[in-house]
């Protein structure tokens, strides 16, 4: 299957990395979402990120203008009518997720793969509401998605094996490693990122250690890039503790179970780097 365009749904920090990616590997990228203002802040960001490179002399301004006219920035799903590949990186809701699926199923050719960026929702459950669940895939990105160098691709009950041998093809044309996931609740990463930060929580929780200890332990003995409480600010804590709940309620593990200090976090408004304030203050 040749692929020529890729429609890109959500603007945000998924969305817009997702989009840059695509249209650094020489694809014309449609890149949707419901407002204008959230296309003009995720075009906004591209620019920025490529800027960077360019004043690190890692990429030149021609470069970067001929990355940038790749780029279609719109509000409008009907663009996705002569997309080959549609990535959806709108907000982690099911009903929402399913919603849209079902809508990019009447709007998107027969051939068009639907790959979704979610982190925990099942690829079968979304493949279920669209007339095509062979060619629904997970496509999950790590963020930031133009640093982060791996996808992980989730194979859903009825996803072909030729869907899945596309996109692997299409990870490493955007220049990422993949790895290969069952439909399971949290797939890899996910299931070991939350139950490392859940433990992470709880033994701040509990008395184990100070904060600033447990992430320096992770970074300097475990060889981290960074801390757990870092990690959860940057994820942004809400996020994680739906995911952990989601977690919790598929596999009824302890592990799973959320923190009591996450809970209190999220209801305090202490959502992390979002916030302005999480577990350290960013304001």
């Amino acid at each position: 299957m040749e692929i020529r365009k890729i429609f890109v749904a959500g603007a945000g920090q998924m969305g817009n990395g997702i989009a840059q990616v695509a249209a650094q590997a020489g694809y014309q990228t449609v890149m949707m979402d419901v407002k204008q203002e959230f296309v003009d802040k995720g075009m906004a960001n591209i620019k920025k990120n490529l800027q960077r490179q360019v004043d690190k002399s890692k990429m030149t301004l021609q470069e970067m203008d001929q990355i940038i006219s790749k780029l279609i920035p719109t509000t409008d799903i009907k663009m996705a009518s002569e997309a080959d590949v549609v990535i959806e990186a709108i907000p982690e809701n099911e009903a929402l997720k399913k919603q849209f699926m079902i809508d990019l199923d009447q709007v998107t050719p027969e051939h068009t793969i639907l790959a979704s960026n979610t982190s925990a929702i099942p690829i079968t459950v979304l493949g279920s509401v669209t007339k095509r669940p062979a060619k629904v895939v997970g496509m999950h990105f790590m963020n930031p998605v133009p640093v982060m160098r791996i996808v992980e691709i989730v194979q859903g009950n009825q996803t072909s094996e030729e869907t899945i041998a596309v996109i692997k093809q299409l990870a490493a044309d955007f220049k990422k490693e993949s790895i290969l996931a069952k439909d399971f609740p949290g797939f890899l990463s996910t299931r070991l990122s939350m139950a490392l930060m859940n433990e992470a929580l709880y033994a701040l929780y509990e008395g184990r250690g100070t904060m600033e200890d447990i992430d320096k332990c992770a970074k300097l003995a475990l060889n981290h890039p960074m801390g757990p409480f870092e990690w959860l600010d940057f994820v942004g804590l809400d996020s994680v503790l739906s995911i952990l709940t989601n977690l919790w309620e598929s596999f009824a593990e302890t592990r799973y179970f959320p923190c009591p200090l996450l809970k209190q976090m999220v209801q305090a408004g202490r959502l992390g780097r979002k916030s302005g304030k999480g577990f350290y203050d960013y304001q």
